[in-house]
């Protein structure tokens, strides 16, 4: 630290210039992302509300009635307008909430807790869990894919044991976006008592939407009955800033086996991980959702998928294998993925992989036609190098 402090206009100098090395999303070429451009509304709610804090929730009473209303929003979302929940960090906090819940659950009716008590996952599963598992514990089994990559419900009912603690499905998986058959998974929950958490971090703002804008969709929120808890992130395809994850719970009643007492705060309990949060993030997310409504949030979806749509076809036809969407994450595959995805880098696109070396594509909101015909000239390019 300086022994004097710098003029304004001289810390702003430097942090415009460490801006400048940032990618930025509206530029178009990133398309290996799950997070876009928040709604612009966002700038002005983080200068209504930056300095609120949702960790002593009892200072700022009217930034909690803003989260209750937002869960509530999100609860309807996801087919229980009576579901409880918090506005967190990310999908990481939430699967780690979700399973911390499902281990004080079982605490809490005194019944044996392992060291490494189990948690099967799909093998499509995102790396948070692993956090989760080591952080609290836990062992985790990863249950197979079957050729759709959604997960084998036979499998898991196979790796069902007396150490099972719990079950995770996947709604739009980070790799391919594809939904698990949570209601069978629920089944096995049930029959097994087992504590079911649904991981939508992504699929949460869009598969209630596919349907509308004519796209195949399936199950996999509180409709079901044992599902005990969902992740949904409005920073993703909400449209909320960084960051703003969601946790939801069926009933409070689930919650409560996280109580955590804080004596010296005006607020005495808390139920998170974190004990400060961002009121300006909660929100933003209660802003963009009042902003947008489910028409907005159809329409936006609606321009993803028929670009995601468009990509497909068009890449299909330069020879790539090309793996049929659920949502807007589009999946191919070439003979040599490495020298495709070095050589699309070079060219100044940002794209992921699978697991398996396929090339991954996010269509996020910040993706315009133009960029994608951009992309499709570099790859005709590519095919016939």
């Amino acid at each position: 630290m300086d022994k004097r402090g710098l003029e304004i206009d001289e810390v702003l100098d430097i942090l415009k210039e460490a801006r400048k090395k940032d990618l930025k999303y509206e530029d178009g070429r990133i398309l290996g992302s799950m997070c876009t451009v928040p709604h612009p509304v966002s700038l002005e709610v983080y200068r209504l509300f930056y300095e609120t804090n949702m960790g002593d929730a009892a200072l700022f009473k009217g930034t909690k009635e803003l989260e209750k209303e937002s869960i509530r929003m999100l609860g309807a979302l996801l087919g229980n307008e009576n579901a409880c929940g918090f506005i967190v960090t990310g999908g990481t906090e939430a699967n780690l909430t979700a399973l911390w819940a499902a281990k004080s659950i079982k605490k809490s009716i005194k019944e044996d807790i392992k060291k490494k008590s189990q948690v099967i996952v799909p093998q499509s599963a995102h790396f948070s869990f692993e956090k989760a598992a080591d952080i609290l514990g836990l062992e985790i089994v990863r249950a197979r894919l079957n050729s759709d990559m959604t997960v084998d419900v036979r499998d898991i009912e196979k790796k069902v044991c007396k150490d099972t603690l719990a079950l995770v499905g996947v709604a739009g998986s980070t790799e391919y976006g594809t939904i698990d058959d949570i209601t069978a998974i629920s089944d096995i929950a049930l029959e097994n008592d087992l504590y079911l958490h649904v991981d939508a971090a992504f699929g949460g703002f869009v598969i209630p939407f596919l349907e509308d804008v004519g796209y195949r969709s399936r199950p996999f929120d509180f409709s079901i009955k044992g599902v005990n808890s969902i992740t949904i992130d409005p920073h993703k395809m909400g449209m909320a800033p960084i960051p703003s994850g969601g946790i939801l719970f069926r009933d409070r009643s689930l919650i409560e086996y996280m109580k955590t007492s804080s004596p010296y705060l005006t607020e005495k309990t808390q139920y998170t991980l974190s004990g400060t949060r961002s009121g300006a993030a909660v929100a933003s997310t209660y802003a963009v959702l009042k902003l947008l409504g489910r028409e907005g949030y159809i329409e936006n979806l609606k321009r993803c998928m028929e670009l995601t749509d468009y990509l497909y076809h068009e890449i299909k036809g330069l020879g790539f294998d090309t793996i049929n969407p659920t949502m807007n994450i589009l999946v191919f595959s070439h003979k040599d993925h490495k020298d495709v995805l070095e050589r699309l880098t070079e060219k100044g696109w940002i794209v992921s992989s699978t697991r398996r070396g396929e090339i991954r594509l996010v269509i996020m909101p910040h993706v315009t036609k133009d960029r994608a015909d951009e992309l499709l000239r570099d790859l005709e390019t590519i095919s016939w190098h």
